[in-house]
């Protein structure tokens, strides 16, 4: 029987095929240099609301210590023309070579989902690295300096605390205009972001930065705000909900737990 360090590597191994047969990618092909960076921030309110499925991994389930700000989705190396590198090199994830990151990792950058290939569970942080990491080169050059850079981005560009600050705070009732959320980062960063939305509810915000990461706008072809505010998956009103942990007696009670060897 293949163990299941084989089967996480099969699992990553077709995780990187699909990637290479997808249009919106340069996988597979000679990877020239990326142009930017987008750091991809996931809100665990939006994200974890349709929750039906629990395991060890998933932070949507820890009760009370599950997250409540944004949280790590990804920092991603992406080219101007909207297309992106992925699967560079063949470089394995080794979880040895960020034992020193390891308590960050879980808290700032948890996995929001039930993840698993053959029976195996995919760790986040592997998917990351072999998908993303091995194309930051040569910003981030080994697995271990691109999750410390990640964790030293997020914390320099706290977009929780900018959003608290401005007065959008984590609410299941209200409704904040799209245009303050987008204004509130711009005055902090110096730069536009990109804001994803699910069913009216932001789900991700994405910064944008050049390699030396200073801020960049995360818009390719124009800034102008009309042309962002019409293209943007967002309503002219958003919600950014507060998360209720699962387990706690107020959460979703029809979520089903997993053993950590069951595939979804």
């Amino acid at each position: 029987m293949a163990s299941s360090s084989i089967l996480t590597l099969l699992c990553l191994l077709l995780t990187c095929l699909i990637v290479d047969a997808n249009d919106n990618t340069n996988a597979g092909a000679a990877h020239r240099e990326f142009d930017y960076f987008a750091l991809c921030l996931q809100w665990p309110g939006t994200v974890c609301h349709g929750t039906r499925h629990c395991c060890s991994s998933n932070a949507c389930c820890r009760g009370s210590n599950s997250p409540t700000e944004f949280t790590i989705h990804g920092l991603w190396p992406d080219y101007n023309d909207g297309t992106w590198p992925a699967c560079c090199t063949r470089s394995r994830f080794d979880e040895r070579e960020i034992s020193t990151l390891l308590d960050g990792l879980e808290k700032y950058w948890p996995s929001l989902i039930c993840s698993s290939c053959f029976g195996v569970q995919i760790g986040g942080c592997a998917l990351q690295w072999e998908k993303h990491g091995t194309c930051s080169f040569p910003v981030a050059r080994d697995e271990y300096s691109y999750f410390l850079t990640t964790l030293n981005v997020y914390f320099k560009y706290n977009v929780t605390k900018v959003l608290n600050e401005a007065g959008y705070v984590p609410s299941n009732t209200e409704r904040y205009p799209l245009r303050g959320i987008v204004s509130a980062i711009e005055n902090s960063f110096q730069a536009t972001p990109e804001v994803i939305c699910s069913k009216g509810a932001i789900e991700e915000i994405r910064l944008c930065f050049y390699k030396d990461f200073k801020p960049r706008n995360c818009l390719i072809h124009g800034t102008e705000k009309d042309t962002y505010f019409s293209k943007s998956s967002c309503p002219n009103y958003v919600s950014l909900p507060s998360h209720v942990s699962l387990g706690d007696g107020e959460g979703v009670t029809d979520a089903i737990w997993l053993p950590d060897n069951e595939a979804l």
